[in-house]
């Protein structure tokens, strides 16, 4: 999370989706002033490989013309005027390529809304965009606009052919409002236009404040550097996303499914903590409600918390939290065909002692088909999850050299 201090605390957040190639990152840096990619081997390769973190905020000035009244700075460069201030988000920027597909299923758990980054230059929709726009849509993204990024570098022949493109292919999958905005990330053109449409058509939704603290686990990690004193060390951070309630500092929180048992490590165990401090929106805060992304430094040994460690997980007020899946049962849908794969390629039937893939909210985790019945599969997994009956997982297979969306369920309880 970055330390700028926003002047509120974000309200929505908002996913970026698209082909490796379309400058996702780019045009979030464009809004925010924040490359998400932090990770060595991203700052190595140009690529998003972990989920991304950005906040911004929003600006409107009363005398410029909409849709371009839209700022991310508080003072109008047009006008030099103090803008009005509309409201902070945080933005959750997914990996593109088609080997990380599961990860981005991870950050889609947790949109309010999502920008489909698009390349002008090549065809819409590429591989990978195909499958972002279907997993979102499995996720129960409805809210989206798509951002036709790039033309600065096409001409307006191909600019007006691409938007079609664009156009064609959204209606075909039933998505006919979605604004298009073109865009230059890398030239901060078309930014006031899309700011403006994010307000517009990503509204904050309505947030269930008075249940129970839930949310599910993003990050993991320990910020202790090394040789750091014995006193002054830190307990395990957490991150995510509050999905329901509110959190305060002092707060007793579980997290399911825990740690692995040290008697038998396929057994897990809850764990109960302390909220020891919460940061929001570049800040320290006493309270965190839903809406953007915050971290959350716990009394737990850092050690149970490094390295992703908890990724997955789900965080919530204890013994209010959702069951814990081992065995899970659902009712599945198949798409016709693979999606993310160039060519035209069937989805075949799921066979029992198949091995496959189960998102649910943040957690990734395999498992084997034990029972296919009907339209149901009784699947054993590797890691339980924490979810509620009814909730919806995604269902991936191994194709070729990566784990594939072929198809969703619904947990049954």
């Amino acid at each position: 999370m970055e330390s700028i201090a926003l002047p509120k605390q974000p309200e929505a957040n908002i996913g970026t989706l698209g082909h490796v190639d379309n400058g996702k990152s780019t045009l979030v840096q464009a809004i925010s002033g924040v490359w998400t990619g932090r990770h060595s081997e991203e700052l190595k390769r140009g690529i998003t490989i972990r989920i991304g973190y950005a906040d911004a905020v929003q600006y409107r000035c009363d005398l410029c013309e909409e849709p371009y009244n839209y700022y991310s700075v508080p003072v109008c460069p047009i006008h030099n005027k103090e803008c009005e201030f509309v409201r902070a988000v945080s933005f959750i920027d997914c990996p593109g390529h088609h080997s990380l597909m599961i990860t981005m299923l991870s950050g889609a758990a947790l949109f309010d809304g999502a920008i489909l980054v698009a390349d002008a230059r090549v065809k819409f929709p590429q591989a990978q965009d195909r499958e972002h726009l279907e997993a979102a849509l499995i996720m129960g993204v409805s809210r989206m606009i798509v951002a036709q990024n790039k033309i600065d570098v096409v001409d307006k022949k191909r600019a007006l052919a691409n938007f079609d493109e664009i156009r064609s292919y959204l209606e075909k999958v039933g998505l006919h409002n979605v604004p298009i905005v073109p865009v230059s990330a890398q030239q901060g053109v078309g930014i006031e236009a899309l700011l403006y449409a994010m307000d517009k058509y990503i509204p904050t939704p309505k947030r269930e404040l008075d249940k129970p603290f839930l949310m599910p686990i993003l990050r993991s990690f320990n910020v202790n550097l090394p040789g750091t004193p014995a006193t002054m060390i830190k307990g395990g951070v957490i991150g995510g996303s509050i999905i329901q309630g509110r959190l305060h500092v002092g707060d007793s929180i579980e997290i399911a499914p825990g740690i692995p048992s040290k008697d038998n490590p396929s057994v897990y165990e809850p764990v109960v903590t302390e909220v020891v401090s919460i940061q929001a929106g570049g800040r320290s805060v006493e309270e965190a409600t839903s809406g953007g992304l915050i971290g959350i430094e716990t009394s737990l040994d850092p050690a149970l918390t490094k390295s992703d460690a908890l990724v997955g997980d789900m965080a919530g007020e204890p013994s209010k939290l959702p069951p814990v899946w081992k065995t899970l049962e659902i009712e599945y849908s198949l798409f016709q065909k693979v999606i993310g794969v160039e060519g035209d390629v069937d989805v075949k039937q799921v066979s029992e002692k198949e091995p496959l893939v189960i998102n649910s909210y943040t957690s990734v985790t395999s498992g084997v088909v034990v029972k296919r019945h009907g339209g149901r599969l009784t699947i054993s997994l590797s890691k339980p999850l924490c979810a509620w009956p009814r909730d919806r997982v995604s269902i991936s297979r191994k194709i070729g050299m990566g784990w594939r969306l072929i198809g969703y369920g619904v947990i049954l309880g």
